[in-house]
């Protein structure tokens, strides 16, 4: 695959225009060029400002950099002149990288790009350069395009967030996905800049735990606050070696557990019905089971304590389940190296 930022090696530049040449960098790099690269294709300073002249063919997306089309860039477009205006080495990383892992990424108008030390190039517009000694080894390609791997993606993305609960949500995302395990995650907060980790330290022991969505973690928060047992998150209970479920939070010794029913999970009829089979399964082992949706918990915490506390207490008054078995997230995650899902 030829390098859609190899600038320094685009033959020297000519007078006369290269029709073809000129056809073929902009067919490589979604209609995106630079200024070398344009008069190596035999673009002349002055043909250059005629066609970025007002209501010209083309249009300044960047310094040195521009879109050889009309109308709004795609994002795409907009990801190809940043990795062009970071240099030949550049990559993608942060929440511009996070779509092409499956992972939700959140809401910005920047795109990131990695590049190393030495580069002296600042930021401009929509492109914000991040001069790093740890420029990734491996990457993934989208076409023209280079991305972070996931691991280094999510740590560059939340290591710039603020909240707690938006940390979490990529953090918990990309795990509950599969698109990352916690050791790999482990191993870029520890790699990477203590700038910025405090959450990410703290959202990473909590996905660690269990937590498994942004909803799970404001449950977390809240039971925390609340002086009742904290119960386990996304633990597997068995019946000997039969699955029975896997639920959002689980007080063993109580048989209670909590699920938390959120619509980005449930997006079929078939996805509700799981749902329903799954809630059946338990109840049918003795287990209480208080459904929650992540609006009831953020928007209604005290009629979820006082639900989760009444549920406890009666719980407390009654025989303890026999033959069911608990295996923490934790434990289920080394032994399979991946995390469990809900099932």
């Amino acid at each position: 695959m030829s390098d859609p930022g190899g600038t320094m090696r685009v033959v020297a530049a000519t007078t006369r225009l290269d029709p073809a040449a000129l056809a073929g960098i902009l067919g490589r790099q979604l209609d995106v060029i630079t200024r070398g690269q344009a008069r190596a294709a035999g673009v002349t300073d002055k043909a250059l400002r005629h066609r970025l002249r007002p209501g010209g063919p083309w249009q300044a997306l960047l310094p040195t950099v521009y879109l050889a089309a009309t109308g709004t860039p795609s994002r795409a477009q907009q990801e190809m002149a940043a990795q062009l205006y970071g240099g030949p080495e550049s990559v993608i990383t942060g929440p511009a990288a996070l779509p092409c892992h499956r992972i939700r990424a959140p809401e910005s108008r920047f795109v990131d790009v990695l590049v190393p030390l030495g580069r002296q190039r600042q930021d401009a517009g929509f492109a914000r350069l991040h001069r790093t000694s740890r420029m990734p080894e491996r990457m993934y390609r989208f076409g023209p395009l280079r991305y972070a791997l996931a691991p280094r993606a999510v740590a560059d993305t939340v290591r710039g967030l603020t909240s707690l609960r938006d940390v979490r949500a990529v953090v918990a995302d990309a795990v509950q996905r599969g698109t990352c395990a916690v050791p790999e995650l482990a191993a870029e907060l520890a790699a990477g800049p203590s700038a910025g980790s405090a959450l990410f330290r703290e959202a990473l022991s909590d996905v660690a735990d269990g937590i498994r969505s942004a909803a799970e973690g404001d449950l977390r928060d809240l039971l925390r606050k609340s002086g009742l047992p904290m119960p386990l998150f996304n633990p597997v209970i068995f019946d000997g070696d039969a699955f029975v479920a896997c639920p959002d939070a689980w007080w063993p010794e109580l048989g209670v557990a909590v699920e938390v029913d959120s619509h980005q999970w449930h997006m079929s009829p078939q996805d509700h019905e799981r749902t329903n089979e799954r809630q059946r399964r338990m109840g049918s082992y003795g287990i209480v089971v208080l459904p929650f949706t992540p609006k009831q918990i953020r928007s209604r915490p005290g009629e979820v304590l006082r639900a989760i506390r009444d549920a406890l207490a009666r719980a407390a008054g009654r025989p303890p389940l026999r033959g069911l078995r608990t295996v923490p997230a934790a434990a289920v995650s080394q032994r399979r190296g991946a995390p469990a899902g809900r099932r």
